[in-house]
């Protein structure tokens, strides 16, 4: 268990230090990417985004996830490559959360009916510190 937690500590470190991911969806039946800003909670992340965009409708069609967070060009990185699953969230409460004066380029506020967040469940979080073998933490 103690192997674990520092496992979640060293994962949160990262999250912590790296506020935009390559996010990766599935178009039909091949992979389709773009970088986006990442917010999280422990190790539940979020994204936030238009309703109307192409990953929305990808992410219905399904919501099989890749997330890769951390690479800064230095063999020394810390770098995370997260299996998901992606919810559409609407819940006011979060979309106020994670509301940022930056989003008013392309939403009117908060409560805009096409700004959404994307929730983002791990199954899978590969971990790799530089030279060190991979870790995994597993949901």
């Amino acid at each position: 268990m103690i192997e674990t937690k520092q496992l979640e500590d060293q994962i949160s470190k990262v999250l912590d230090a790296n506020p935009i991911c390559s996010f990766g969806t599935i178009d039909g039946k091949k992979p389709k990417v773009r970088y986006m800003a990442l917010f999280h909670e422990g190790l539940k992340l979020y994204l936030a985004t238009n309703s109307k965009t192409d990953k929305v409708d990808e992410i219905k069609e399904n919501p099989n996830v890749h997330i890769l967070v951390g690479y800064d060009g230095k063999r020394s990185s810390d770098i995370l490559q997260v299996e998901a699953t992606a919810d559409i969230c609407s819940d006011n409460s979060l979309r106020e959360k994670l509301w940022e004066n930056s989003f008013k380029e392309w939403f009117k506020g908060p409560h805009d009916p096409e700004y959404i967040v994307l929730e983002i469940t791990p199954s899978s979080i590969e971990y790799t510190s530089g030279h060190d073998k991979p870790r995994v933490w597993k949901k």
